[in-house]
């Protein structure tokens, strides 16, 4: 995607030095932040400079390779890339594409026959993840596209674009790849509270397309549904139960109940990373419970120009942020994932 008329993707390496957008500061500010160390990285997925399920995955195995590279020769090696993987694995519990990351990339550096086949064999894998994420995020908006008809009214909830891969994202992809085709889509984006991934993110995305686009707060969605303003639902997805069961980010679920209560299609859009095979149902997938203080204040740039913290309740006030919840499959209308659309009780093995 391009920012300024610059190319980028979300999340990249040069050398041993991971490079990323810093998503927090958007849309107010675009600015490209260095982790030299796979601590930097880790710290950056844990407080969201990066985040979305494709970009955390390919962040995340860039940072095991940071951790190979690292890592000195000898007789702690292994140690040293076991405590780099915890480190890691540590930083956000749900999005399961994080998980198949350190994996996948830890496994390439341990079947090498050598520390420098182990380095070499590392940073090869981070950068197919990364790859096969961009081109899984194409496909999916291929598949996704033949649903929009001309004219589509599309929600969205959270932020599910490109910022949220490392190129073309899931459920804004769709919308992508149907605009090139030269249908006209309007897209009404959740603000998605506490963060407003929505407001911030996606918005600022759609605006760098020339996609039209209306930010709504998040329990407007309803009215617009039964006022038949809205004729189909995309959103991502950072786990998906064998089940069919999704967990997204919360409101997800609302959305899905208010959408079947109207007839309106919902479809969950994620490579087939996301699916967790060893999670039979979504009473399995971990949610992640995030810093209270995200409820009760707000970041937003003032009349002047200044970004400002400001706190929205009391003094001593009190709030619960779950970062995520679970829509059942029943709620899911289909699963788009780069591989095709399917049933959620049909899905395909990951």
């Amino acid at each position: 995607m391009n920012v300024n008329g610059t190319p980028y993707r979300t999340v990249w390496l040069e050398g041993a030095t991971v490079r990323m957008i810093n998503q927090p500061l958007l849309p107010h500010r675009f600015e490209i932040i260095g982790l030299a160390a796979h601590q930097d990285t880790a710290n950056a997925i844990k407080t969201m400079v990066v985040r979305g399920a494709g970009a955390i995955g390919a962040a995340a195995g860039y940072g095991m390779a940071q951790v190979v590279l690292e890592a000195q020769d000898g007789a702690g090696f292994q140690a040293y890339l076991d405590r780099g993987a915890e480190t890691l694995r540590r930083t956000r519990p749900t999005a399961h594409d994080l998980f198949y990351a350190i994996d996948k990339v830890l496994a390439a550096a341990q079947g090498a026959g050598s520390v420098t086949g182990a380095r070499q064999a590392a940073v090869a894998e981070a950068e197919r993840l990364a790859d096969e994420n961009v081109a899984a995020g194409r496909a999916i908006g291929e598949h996704g596209a033949a649903l929009i008809s001309d004219g589509a009214r599309i929600l969205t909830h959270c932020n599910a674009g490109w910022l949220a891969f490392v190129d073309w994202g899931s459920a804004l992809a769709p919308v992508y790849v149907a605009t090139r085709q030269g249908k006209k889509v309007f897209v009404f984006a959740d603000e998605t509270r506490p963060r407003c991934q929505g407001a911030r993110l996606t918005a600022w995305e759609l605006q760098g397309e020339g996609i039209p686009h209306a930010v709504i707060a998040d329990n407007a969605a309803g009215h617009l549904m039964r006022h038949g303003e809205i004729d189909m639902v995309f959103v991502g997805a950072d786990r998906i139960a064998m089940n069919g069961d999704v967990a997204n980010k919360i409101g997800t679920y609302e959305k899905a109940v208010c959408a079947r209560a109207n007839g309106i299609p919902f479809y969950v859009t994620a490579p087939v990373s996301t699916i967790d095979p060893h999670c039979p149902s979504g009473d399995g997938i971990p949610i992640e419970e995030r810093d209270q203080d995200e409820v009760l204040y707000a970041v937003g740039r003032d009349d002047e120009g200044t970004l400002r913290r400001v706190r929205l309740v009391h003094e001593g006030g009190q709030a619960r942020n779950p970062a995520f919840d679970v829509t059942p499959a029943e709620y899911v209308t289909a699963i788009i994932t780069q591989h095709g659309i399917y049933e959620p009780d049909c899905l395909p093995q990951p």
